[in-house]
């Protein structure tokens, strides 16, 4: 297997021009964009998943700006027929996507304390992070090769679960579980790991996008551990 069937750079720098694309759920300004860009500068085709088909498109034009090739497509991770048509959108763009980082942004609206989490917060929460992961997998399962990657982050609820917070601990605790059993029993010829972020994120904040980027296309490059935490 050569370095650009794998998506794994090459001894020496960049990676081949016509790397496999990327697929971003989840793709705001923040850390989806932020590893569009890591990625694309690496040689990965771009391809956005998010709510908003204004902002995307925009996200799209940036991203082309600087020399990247991207696609978007509209879908609520909430909605596996809908983020399963998306992905297919993009795989007609861009072709079959090899690296997935699965990283929508949490509806602040349902994190309240856990005497007063309903059931149906529970299970929005989890629409949104286990059901939206697994049905985002499934789709491209199919088409991943060895070498491909699955990527995932979670908030710092998952390994400090606060009861104020509750939904949070739920939600992130699911998805890491079902992270770490695909991390399981797909390796070694698939990678699969996952970044839990303790603080906020953004450009002024504790925790900045670009660097987050970063810290996932290692994991892309350098396959070794399954779960890290950054605090």
């Amino acid at each position: 297997m050569t370095s650009s069937d794998s998506g794994v750079a090459p001894a020496g720098g960049a990676e081949d021009p016509s790397a496999s694309p990327v697929v971003v759920v989840g793709a705001g300004p923040g850390i989806g964009m932020a590893v569009a860009r890591r990625f694309g500068a690496a040689g990965h085709p771009a391809g956005l998943i998010a709510r908003d088909r204004g902002r995307l498109s925009d996200h799209v034009a940036e991203l082309e700006r600087s020399g990247i090739k991207a696609a978007a497509a509209s879908a609520d991770a909430r909605r596996p027929d809908d983020l399963r048509k998306a992905l297919g959108e993009l795989r007609d763009a861009l072709g079959p996507a090899q690296i997935l980082c699965f990283s929508p942004f949490p509806d602040v609206s349902l994190i309240k304390p856990v005497t007063d989490t309903t059931a149906q917060d529970v299970r929005a929460a989890l629409q949104l992070s286990s059901v939206g992961a697994a049905a985002a997998v499934q789709e491209l399962l199919p088409a991943l090769r060895p070498g491909a990657t699955l990527l995932f982050t979670t908030g710092g609820a998952a390994v400090a679960p606060s009861a104020d917070r509750a939904v949070s601990a739920v939600a992130y605790s699911a998805e890491i579980t079902y992270a770490r059993l695909l991390h399981d029993a797909l390796a070694p010829d698939i990678h699969v790991a996952l970044i839990t972020i303790v603080g906020p994120v953004g450009p002024e904040k504790k925790h900045k996008p670009a660097v987050i980027a970063e810290h996932l296309f290692r994991h892309h490059t350098q396959r070794t551990e399954f779960q890290q935490v950054i605090r």
